[in-house]
This record gives structure tokens, C-alpha cells and sequence, in this order.
């Protein structure tokens, strides 16, 4: 269960919040499905600035929901549509199918990483 101390953003219908763990991102997406959410998924930049509001709160890149799909250098949202919004970092995504997964950096920008890295687990409901 999360323990939340302000760790919450709320935007339109959506609310974001952190336990403030580091995990891989198979154990971040699990422990926010355990939650009963997923992992925080930016549609637009008013939710991409309310994530990243908790990403500077910890000091700490984020996992995002998204993932490289089938098509080197395509990616969409965990549940497998495409992306419609996007955050890249200048020159981003660039590992080219070896990284499959979405961070977000400190200044809100998205890069494209390993999974096996830790990360802050940041859930929306």
C-alpha cells in the first residue's frame, strides 16, 4: 500500500502518487497494479508537469507507462495503443530496441533506458 505524505498529484480525472521506491520497472508496473492503478502514463503536458512535480519532489527519475513495441524506435502506452503525446529528450529515443523503457528525467523530458534499472515508482489511479 502506498504511504502517501503529499506524495499526490490530482489532474482532471487522473491522481499521481509515489511510494518513493526505486525498483526495476516489472516490480514498479506491479506494485502499482497491486494498488490498483498502473504506472504513471503522460497523455499531455498538464500531466507530464504533474509527474514531474513528484519526480522533483524525490530528486529521483521516473519510470513512465511506456514501452518500445515490436518496431524498433516505436513506443506506446503499456496497454498498447501509441503514444499521442510525446516529451522526448533532445536526440531521444536512441537505443534503438535495446531500451525499451521510459524515464522521465528532473526537467520533465522522457528518455528511453534499460528496464533493469531502478527507478522511482510513481502510480496513477
Amino acid at each position: 500500500v502506498l504511504a502517501l505524505s503529499g506524495k499526490i498529484r490530482e489532474v482532471g480525472a487522473k491522481i499521481f502518487a509515489s511510494n518513493g521506491k526505486e525498483v526495476d520497472f516489472a516490480s514498479a508496473l506491479e506494485s502499482c497494479e497491486e494498488a490498483g492503478g498502473t504506472l504513471a502514463t503522460p497523455m499531455n503536458e498538464e500531466e507530464n508537469k504533474a509527474i514531474l512535480g513528484i519526480v522533483k519532489q524525490y530528486n529521483r527519475y521516473a519510470y513512465l507507462g511506456i514501452k518500445e513495441g515490436e518496431t524498433s524506435g516505436q513506443f506506446k502506452y503499456i496497454n498498447g495503443t501509441l503514444l499521442n503525446y510525446t516529451k522526448w529528450h533532445r536526440y531521444e529515443p536512441n537505443g534503438k530496441g535495446k531500451e525499451k523503457c521510459v524515464e522521465m528525467y528532473t526537467d520533465g523530458s522522457w528518455n528511453d533506458k534499460k528496464c533493469s534499472l531502478y527507478r522511482l515508482t510513481i502510480c496513477e489511479f
